[in-house]
């Protein structure tokens, strides 16, 4: 190719010879400078692309890298988990969720659980619902920190806090009062499920912690639950100092929980002495106690959608996602 342009342009130098004087060696010497530039030039176009092509490749894998790496993460974390229950004779109705992360809630386990209460509520045979989680250490550590990593867009992120609403929802609209058994710490989500109970006994390792806003979000999804339950003012506290515990007996005071034990054992035996009374009670009158204190939550199907997305679109910024790493590596 270099060949023919250079013979194409012998022509056009002979046909312009009659039109002007032969070149001198100033001349000359130009076209040598040119001529290697253009030599120069061939040689880094040829080469170039060779080396940008590796730097290419070498993206391309390390993307694909993080991506499956990723993937594998959200993926062990989703598959984990799970959610049973159990209904006795007295017709009593036990929900116990667990997650090998300190009880944490991805949004599979939340889905399960959203739709076991559901499902309890509108069973006749239940008279009414205790909600647990597993272990003897913490009662729910919120959020899965490995699939908030992983949420990559608004919709993916949306869908993700939307768990925690529909939990709650579930928890607002069943017909049957539903009693918490918090035997340990609560952060975060973890707090918005207790709030979301109609009575909730604890015991004195139950500390909790709204700890959103230390990694960039904001409760925004659990906050009406909170608020409905210990006022804006203990919420406000919560919310904005969020790297602090407040000790069992600060929730109790605050009315996040009803009663606070020195032991499991204490804990439980009250849980079975007053789901056992609740269950000879009339179901009617509980139902409509419990729509009554429920009241003026009706708009929250809307109101914690519309939370949801606004979790969704904090997850995914740079500080959110550096400071979800930063506390993962503690």
């Amino acid at each position: 190719m270099l060949r023919s342009l250079h013979q194409k342009g012998t022509g056009r130098q002979k046909r312009k010879q009659h039109q002007r004087s032969l070149p001198d060696s100033r001349s000359l010497s130009i076209e040598r400078t040119e001529t290697m530039l253009i030599k120069v030039m061939v040689v880094q176009v040829v080469t170039r692309p060779a080396v940008l092509s590796v730097e290419a490749i070498r993206a391309v894998v390390h993307s694909t890298d993080r991506t499956k790496t990723n993937n594998s993460i959200m993926a062990e974390a989703v598959d984990q988990g799970h959610v049973n229950y159990t209904i006795d004779e007295k017709g009593i109705g036990t929900i116990e969720f667990g997650h090998p992360m300190s009880n944490s809630l991805p949004g599979k386990i939340l889905q399960k659980l959203a739709e076991t209460i559901t499902e309890l509520g509108q069973n006749n045979e239940v008279k009414v619902i205790v909600i647990r989680s597993a272990g003897e250490k913490a009662f729910c550590a919120g959020a899965s920190f490995d699939e908030l990593i992983s949420i990559n867009d608004l919709e993916t992120g949306k869908a993700f806090f939307s768990g925690f609403a529909k939990v709650i929802n579930a928890c607002r609209k069943a017909p049957k009062f539903i009693i918490g058994r918090v035997q340990g710490k609560a952060v975060g989500g973890g707090v918005g499920v207790a709030s979301a109970m109609d009575y909730c006994l604890a015991t004195k390792y139950a500390d909790v912690k709204l700890s959103e806003l230390a990694v960039g979000i904001g409760p925004f999804v659990v906050g009406p639950a909170v608020e409905r339950k210990i006022g804006v003012s203990a919420m406000s506290e919560l919310a904005i100092n969020a790297t602090e515990w407040r000790h069992a007996d600060w929730a109790k005071r605050k009315g996040l929980f009803t009663d606070v034990f020195e032991t499991e054992a204490e804990m439980d035996a009250e849980i079975k002495r007053l789901s056992e009374k609740l269950a000879t009670s009339n179901p009617e009158a509980m139902a409509m106690l419990k729509k009554a204190f429920w009241q003026g939550t009706e708009h929250w199907d809307d109101l914690l959608a519309e939370r949801a997305g606004m979790s969704g679109k904090l997850v995914l910024s740079d500080f959110t996602v550096n400071a979800i790493n930063a506390f993962k590596k503690k």
